[in-house]
């Protein structure tokens, strides 16, 4: 499966997170998940049989092959969540179906917010509000690379790009502030309609 860069979903005109931050993350960082991801595919496919019959664990062109298509599709899908989940100024309100399960999960929006961040400054790659699929609950999921950490059955509800290169231009190396400006643009209506579909199954 070849992917494509999805242009309609770079945001811009974002309260306290410049368009020059938002180009080199989403045409550097983004696009080059894409072009890696792509290159991959094509590498497998050219493997035959007695390649794959190579396979190890300690080290195989397969092995090495499969652990960064991992890296780089899941680099694809996250920063495609957390581009979307992004709009100037921020848009909405949880609705109140997310709004009592955050308020009988972590007390307050307040509280969801704070555990966010102290994720997002806790881990390297990712702070991710996911509802878990397994025990019907919310659960902050800190990631310290785009495959690494990750939660089973989970499915994403709001996403946060901790890695240097989402803030580096605006921020240089303050984190904090950077996740701050994230929360003032978060659009509850993407938000609410990935809870909504996952519920719904």
């Amino acid at each position: 499966m070849k992917l494509e860069p999805k242009d309609y979903l770079k945001p811009c005109s974002l309260e306290d997170i410049s368009d020059e931050q938002i180009e080199v993350h989403f045409e550097a960082h983004y696009k080059g998940y894409i072009a890696k991801y792509n290159e991959i595919q094509e590498k497998l496919s050219n493997l035959d049989f007695s390649d794959r019959s190579k396979a190890n664990q300690n080290y195989s062109e397969y092995r090495a092959l499969k652990v960064e298509e991992s890296f780089n599709y899941m680099g694809v899908v996250l920063h495609e969540l957390y581009f979307e989940n992004l709009i100037g100024g921020g848009k909405g309100e949880p609705s109140s179906k997310l709004r009592e399960l955050i308020e009988k999960t972590f007390g307050s929006i307040e509280n969801c917010f704070n555990e966010i961040k102290a994720t997002a400054i806790a881990c390297r790659g990712w702070s991710i509000l996911i509802y878990d699929l397994y025990n019907n609950q919310l659960i902050v999921n800190g990631l310290d690379a785009h495959n690494n950490l990750g939660m089973m059955m989970s499915y994403p509800l709001i996403v946060v790009d901790v890695y240097e290169h989402a803030y580096y231009v605006d921020y240089k190396n303050k984190r904090a502030p950077y996740v701050d400006a994230v929360f003032k643009n978060l659009n509850w209506n993407i938000i609410n309609s990935r809870f909504e579909k996952i519920i719904s199954k």
